[in-house]
């Protein structure tokens, strides 16, 4: 038969109530502890969200100073993340690229927007529409600066609207030509009249009726020959006041050199110069003016051809250097001081009596429409070299085309 358990005793009691209120009173401080932490942590936490919200505050002014900044912006601003795609851009940039600009490709836009110009960072702008209008009042041209956004790769475009200054530019050069035809118009008509006179002279002896056929014949080729100087004289002054024409024809360097050289080499061969053609970058492209840019090379050859003497040389290279194609043409003639070469590509200078003097002008108006330079190297008694800088027909254009 099972025994009931003992009960405790008074003292156990005791002890045991003892250990109660011990316990609970630990409990209580525990308890009292947590309560001040908890006020602590929350008066922290107040503070802490009071700080977050006042951040966030001046955060949300400052991106909405910034927003209204960008939107008042007078240039265009593109963001693109490491892959080159548009993530953000200001009204000015949708409005210069038409409009579909976000969540595009940047490599995308430039082929179908942009034109090089020949100039870094300075492109010619396609209407929305993807055409580029031939009327000088409709064009526009745009700069484009990028900057590291961060180190994933991400990019910012700065596209600034330099129509304005494109513009002037021109007419500064448009005023330059006609003060440049004010200021010479004197020495013009003495070169007009020269050979004039000299036609009217032989046309006169023409009507002698005394005058033998052979003699006939003579003064009618010396007549029409002096005819010819004045023509090529007006048509020289006609090309230098309307200016270079620039054209979007596809020009293949191979085919205008070997243009070039069925021009000049029975001239050459003619005056026992020897006419050498260095040719190392055949398959190159450029953008123009076909017959503007063969016009001002085979100018430049028949300079050469004049400088020398019987038995010289002329030699026509070209070669690609820093992604330009570089024509250079090289005589061995007499020679420039550095006086002569100053003055070289003035309109109107001249150092043979029967130039015109807008040569070189030409050559350079051309080369300059073509968004390239010329520049020469002379010295007395060692010849000439004119070295035309043009730039290439671009992979972007291409594909755009």
């Amino acid at each position: 038969m099972a025994t009931s358990p003992k009960p405790p005793s008074p003292q156990e009691l005791e002890q045991a109530f003892s250990l109660f209120n011990e316990a609970s009173a630990q409990l209580a401080s525990a308890y009292h502890e947590l309560e001040q932490q908890v006020a602590r942590l929350s008066g922290e936490l107040a503070v802490a969200n009071g700080e977050l919200r006042r951040q966030y505050e001046e955060k949300e002014a400052l991106s909405s100073r910034l927003s209204l900044l960008l939107d008042a912006l007078p240039g265009g601003v593109l963001v693109l993340n490491a892959l080159g795609t548009v993530v953000e851009a200001n009204p000015t940039a949708v409005d210069l690229f038409g409009g579909r600009v976000l969540n595009r490709p940047w490599a995308e836009l430039e082929a179908e927007h942009l034109l090089p110009t020949g100039t870094p960072q300075e492109w010619r702008l396609r209407r929305p529409d993807g055409i580029a209008t031939g009327n000088p009042l409709e064009e526009r041209w745009v700069s484009i600066s990028a900057s590291e956004l961060d180190p994933a790769g991400g990019r910012i475009l700065l596209v600034s609207e330099i129509t304005d200054a494109y513009r002037m530019r021109d007419q500064l050069e448009r005023h330059k030509k006609l003060s440049a035809m004010g200021e010479m118009a004197a020495g013009l008509a003495h070169q007009l009249r020269t050979p004039l006179a000299t036609a009217l002279l032989y046309a006169g002896n023409l009507a002698r009726t005394q005058l033998s056929e052979a003699d006939r014949q003579r003064f009618a080729e010396k007549a029409l020959a002096r005819l010819k100087d004045l023509e090529r004289m007006i048509r020289d002054m006609l090309t230098f006041v309307r200016g270079a024409p620039v054209g979007r024809e596809r020009i293949q360097l191979g085919d205008l050199v070997q243009e070039l050289v069925q021009v000049m080499e029975p001239q050459m061969a003619q005056r026992n110069i020897h006419f050498r053609v260095d040719m190392r970058a055949p398959s190159a492209v450029l953008r123009g003016n076909h017959k503007a840019l063969a016009g001002a090379l085979l100018n430049l050859l028949e300079n050469a051809l004049q400088a020398n003497a019987a038995d010289g040389e002329v030699r026509l290279a070209t070669a690609l250097e820093d992604d330009r194609v570089v024509i250079r043409v090289v005589d061995s003639g007499p020679g420039m001081s550095p006086e002569v070469q100053e003055r070289l590509f003035q309109p109107f200078f001249t150092t043979r009596q029967e130039g015109t003097g807008l040569g070189l002008a030409i050559v350079r108006s051309v080369v300059d429409a073509h968004g390239g330079e010329i520049t020469v190297d002379s010295a007395p008694g060692r010849g000439s070299v004119f070295c035309v800088r043009l730039p290439q027909y671009s992979n972007a254009e291409r594909s755009a085309a």
